[in-house]
């Protein structure tokens, strides 16, 4: 049953006793122990098969300068072992036992002892209980950064009747992975944590952030639950919109959840501190992809005047908000009045009824004169430039005479060809137009190997 102390010994060596001779006639600094024999203050000791503590009198020796402590993805299963190892380093500031299986429930606990320095805690994998998540919070009064990702938590049992304790300190909450589907269970951390201003809600399969319990209820596969009006007549205040839990909150990724609306985009333009946003792999960009990359940053921008970085790129500059707004304005300015969102009526009375900017038919010659390549062999052909790229490569079957599938196809831009080189044509489905193609340029057919 290996302890941190063995695994600590065994990276870092057993001290040796200090035999001086203090009768030396001249004063030499000797350092009392090697480099080897001193424990850092950053102690990492991942995937050692740690299962206990050890020896408490040595542990204390050992480990009272410790501030950082990471101890992931060991054998770790009692809490008992993980307050005996934590009660010999009083500055300890950061934990990471992530990948210990702690799903026993907390027993015993001496408040009178708390951890005040402690402000970091990753939980991740651990698949904790909830209950015994409270219990760690009551210890931690100093807690700034709680991680509690990968734990398969489908609802959440904090900031609700099971625990009506705020913890006020907590700024910043890692949750990617959990199977939540709802809002309203997202808005028990908001309650719970009052303060928090930075939030991980990347791979979480949220559907929406509306707060009705029709909406909760259809994502849990529960029909029949009860009207918008009872959910608000019976929740919590704070639940009657997405923002009222989360008033500080600054920072907030929903990367690779399952939003599908721009609804929820209009919801994220309502909490009142929102700085920093990600958004990426959501169900909202990718059907139907009618949008550009460009044109997505745009309509994001415009809808959300609050937001200053979008998905990790630098500040928001007024040229590019401004450019925003009016690219959002003229892209619904033809559509419905029914489909346009509030968004655009404040926008119209910022920058006035555009008009229509000049229709130029920028749209790609249908047909253009390239030089196939294949080997010595040179061929000039008419093609069309809206095939795509199979199915070019199964013309080019005669004149290269190799199948389809082992064909490889490279463009040459006749203008860029001394700068940029060959381009591959990768991508099956491509359409020719995309890459520009005019006459006179080149494609070289390859073979596989």
């Amino acid at each position: 049953m290996p302890s941190l102390l063995e695994a600590i010994d065994k990276k870092y060596g057993k001290e040796e006793a200090e035999n001086f001779d203090l009768d030396l006639p001249i004063a030499i600094y000797v350092p009392k122990k090697s480099p080897r024999n001193s424990i850092p203050s950053l102690l990492v000791l991942n995937d050692c098969d740690i299962e206990t503590a050890g020896d408490e009198q040595e542990l204390e020796k050992k480990c009272q300068g410790v501030e950082e402590l990471d101890l992931a993805q060991n054998k770790l299963a009692r809490w008992t072992e993980v307050f005996d190892i934590l009660k010999h380093m009083p500055r300890v500031k950061f934990v990471n036992l992530s990948f210990n299986n702690l799903t026993e429930e907390l027993v015993n606990l001496d408040n009178r002892n708390p951890f005040p320095y402690l402000k970091n805690l990753v939980l991740n994998a651990t698949h904790i209980n909830w209950k015994s998540v409270r219990d760690l919070l009551q210890l931690l009064p100093s807690l700034e950064e709680l991680h509690l990702s990968l734990n398969n938590y489908s609802h959440v049992e904090l900031g609700d009747d099971l625990d009506s304790q705020s913890y006020c300190n907590v700024k910043k909450v890692h949750f990617t992975g959990n199977p939540v589907t709802t809002w309203r269970e997202i808005c028990k951390l908001g309650v719970a944590f009052p303060t928090l201003e930075s939030l991980v809600l990347a791979e979480c399969p949220l559907q929406s952030l509306d707060t009705s319990s029709r909406n909760s209820s259809e994502a849990n596969g529960s029909p029949g639950g009860r009207t918008e009006s009872e959910s608000e007549s019976n929740s919590p205040p704070s639940f009657a919109s997405p923002h009222n839990c989360f008033r500080k909150l600054k920072f907030l990724n929903l990367n690779s959840t399952l939003l599908a609306t721009w609804d929820d985009v209009e919801r994220l333009s309502r909490f009142p501190a929102l700085q920093c946003l990600r958004l990426q792999g959501c169900p909202l960009f990718e059907y139907p992809q009618e949008y550009t990359e460009h044109e997505r940053r745009q309509l994001l921008i415009a809808r959300l005047p609050n937001v200053q970085t979008l998905n990790g790129g630098g500040l928001i500059g007024e040229e590019e908000r401004e450019d925003a707004e009016r690219a959002f304005i003229r892209y619904y300015m033809d559509k419905p009045e029914s489909d346009r969102p509030e968004r655009y009526a404040d926008l119209v009375s910022v920058h006035g009824k555009l008009d229509p900017l000049v229709h130029v038919d920028l749209s790609p010659e249908k047909r253009v004169k390239v030089r196939f390549t294949f080997g010595e062999a040179t061929e000039v052909r008419s093609v069309v430039v809206y095939q795509t790229v199979q199915e070019l490569k199964q013309k080019l079957e005669s004149f290269a005479g190799i199948p389809a599938s082992r064909m490889r196809l490279f463009y040459v831009d006749q203008d860029m060809k001394d700068i940029t080189g060959p381009e591959e044509m990768r991508y099956p489905n491509k359409q020719l137009y995309s890459y520009n193609i005019s006459s006179g340029d080149e494609i070289i057919v390859d073979s596989k190997q």
